[in-house]
């Protein structure tokens, strides 16, 4: 048996970069449709395209996948304190391989996670793989209730992502 894609109708295509390709789409319970690319993923209403690297958590109900982005709110030296923006959840009543596009993209962005408890609460540490960026961009999520701000924080936030730079690119 031949497995056939279907084919994203003209109409309903986002605009694409010269070099980026749909890998995979399905349409939601309210006309709209969410498209895969190879850069990133376009949401219904969203004004833009969210990079497979932006998007902290995705999930799949079996009926409604859930998106959950992460936005820069400070940046230090060598990392960005990221956020997470509201979930945006769409349901898709004929999800094809979307569902698992969309994971497998979000899992390959990440080259190494690792959380950890830092004064007051905990941090979590990543080093994701940017689209046209050399190396990888590193980034860290705190914990609800962790507060960033604090110096015994920062400090050790600051020790953790360089270790683990040190460890991931030891020559760099």
């Amino acid at each position: 048996m031949i497995f056939r894609r279907r084919r994203l109708p003209a109409e309903l295509r986002p605009p694409l970069n010269p070099d980026e390709r749909v890998v995979g789409w399905a349409g939601t319970d309210t006309g709209g449709v969410v498209v895969a690319s190879t850069a990133g993923l376009f949401l219904p209403g969203a004004d833009r395209r969210l990079g497979w690297h932006e998007i902290h958590q995705a999930g799949w109900s079996g009926r409604a996948l859930t998106v959950t982005a992460g936005e820069p709110v400070a940046q230090r030296e060598g990392y960005a304190v990221t956020a997470d923006r509201p979930p945006v959840t769409v349901h898709l009543p004929d999800p094809g391989d979307l569902p698992q596009v969309v994971r497998t993209r979000v899992t390959r962005s990440v080259s190494f996670t690792s959380h950890h408890r830092v004064p007051g609460g905990g941090v979590r540490v990543v080093a994701r793989r940017v689209p046209g960026t050399d190396g990888l961009t590193w980034a860290v999520r705190y914990d609800p209730g962790t507060d960033p701000d604090r110096p015994e924080v920062r400090e050790a936030t600051d020790a953790l992502v360089a270790g683990h730079r040190a460890a991931q690119d030891p020559a760099g």
